[in-house]
């Protein structure tokens, strides 16, 4: 009995050192302090001319009026390049509408490159102005949108700054799964250590990027990274690389037009990069199942256990109390913790999907294009 009630013990370590352990790394990767909101409104309209637009675009007709229309309220003086990436609905025709606008054809994509990159880099050779922000097609900034993120530019005295859109919670999919990709995502990219000076912790999201435009140009995008298809992360890395600084937050004043609505879309968007994350590594995909069932799923099956009940409550509690600064600055209710092993263990499952497409022979498949293995 002595050696058994010890054995059932040891079962439920992994999963209590794995959470109090997170809680308590010096760089709290858990919690939310990394954002930036909307400016308040200025006395007089901002003047944004040292500034140019990259937006590509491929099929978003839909969106990309909403997008134009945001840029256009951030102030004058801005200039704003759409580079149409062989797009069949009308995305150039819409954004030909709007005042200031310049649209570029988009050539067809050479092989090794990836479509955004290829399309970014048509683009760059329209830059005449110190700052580029590169802007997906899907975004919306609200008003006072970049004048924040200049003000954090000098603020952080950084030659790169990166938001996180807040995702469209209109499903219950939606709500399960977003708030959790987000979590991840600061999980392996600690915002805290890639906005400091170590050179090997980079982190940026993609869909809204301000970098000054000779830093661009030192790293060489986007020739540098053209077959990279987590791109954003690869070119703040190179930025750091360059002994240059980036800086990464949330934002709620970013905010992402994509509706997803569905687990399929949503796992269309996960299942394209996640086994890259990876390092298309089947050793690393073993081990992360391993530490996702030993932090989600062990202690659920140790709650049946008299013996380890207490110490999978108290793992379960650091789970939740780890999730709860996302859930708030979402403004969705603490219940929601309760469902992350739900949450997990369908990104994971996303994840071994992606694996699977990797291993047939496609490394990703997006906006209509497959991308080989």
């Amino acid at each position: 009995m002595f050696w058994q009630a010890h054995a059932a013990w040891l079962w439920a370590l992994p999963p209590v050192l794995i959470w109090f352990g997170l809680l308590l790394l010096p760089w709290l990767p858990w919690r939310v302090r990394e954002h930036l909101e909307p400016a308040p409104p200025a006395a007089q309209p901002l003047r944004l001319d040292q500034l140019t637009v990259l937006i590509p675009a491929r099929n978003e007709a839909d969106v990309i009026g909403q997008t134009l229309a945001g840029l256009q309220a951030q102030g004058q003086g801005l200039r704003v390049v759409v580079i149409d990436d062989q797009s069949t609905d009308g995305t150039a025709e819409v954004a030909l509408g709007f005042d200031g606008v310049t649209v570029i054809s988009g050539k067809p994509l050479p092989k090794g490159w990836a479509g955004k990159l290829w399309a970014l880099e048509q683009g760059r050779g329209e830059v005449q102005t110190p700052w580029t922000l590169l802007l997906d097609a899907d975004i919306v900034l609200q008003p006072g949108m970049l004048a924040a993120l200049l003000a954090k530019q000098r603020e952080q005295g950084v030659q790169f700054v990166s938001l996180m859109a807040d995702l469209r919670r209109t499903s219950v999919w939606d709500r399960l799964l977003l708030p959790t990709f987000v979590y991840y995502f600061k999980l392996l990219y600690p915002f805290a250590l890639a906005n400091g000076r170590w050179r090997w912790a980079a982190a940026a999201a993609g869909g809204c990027i301000l970098v000054e435009t000779t830093a661009l140009r030192q790293v060489g995008a986007f020739e540098s990274l053209r077959d990279a298809l987590i791109d954003d992360c690869t070119l703040a890395r190179q930025i750091k690389r360059a002994g240059l600084r980036t800086w990464t937050g949330l934002s709620r004043g970013v905010i992402s037009l994509r509706p997803y609505g569905t687990l399929g879309s949503i796992h269309d968007m996960v299942a394209r990069s996640a086994f890259t994350q990876l390092g298309y590594s089947t050793l690393l995909l073993l081990l992360v199942t391993l530490v996702f069932a030993a932090s989600y799923w062990l202690p659920l099956l140790l709650l049946a256990l008299p013996g380890t009940r207490d110490l999978a409550v108290a793992a379960l509690l650091a789970m939740w109390v780890s999730y709860l600064p996302t859930l708030r600055y979402y403004r969705m209710a603490p219940w929601w913790g309760l469902a992350l092993p739900i949450s997990a263990s369908l990104y994971l499952a996303m994840t071994w999907s992606s694996a699977i497409r990797y291993w047939r022979g496609t490394r990703s498949l997006w906006k209509g294009r497959s991308y080989e293995a």
